[in-house]
């Protein structure tokens, strides 16, 4: 195995590692309280997804 393969190994577990651990200590997503993707237009503000937002 090459250099190059052990470093890509350590990478992919590393970031499964992350995503598993992200998933089981964040909370459920309730999907029918997310702010609209795309709110130009329709009358409603969007209101999350970025910190760095004015509150």
């Amino acid at each position: 195995m090459s250099h190059t393969h052990k470093l890509q190994a350590v990478f992919w577990l590393a970031l499964s590692a992350f995503l598993a651990w992200d998933f089981l200590a964040s909370d459920p997503v309730d999907l029918r309280n997310e702010p609209p993707l795309i709110a130009a237009g329709s009358g409603q503000a969007s209101s999350g997804g970025h910190c760095s937002m004015a509150k």
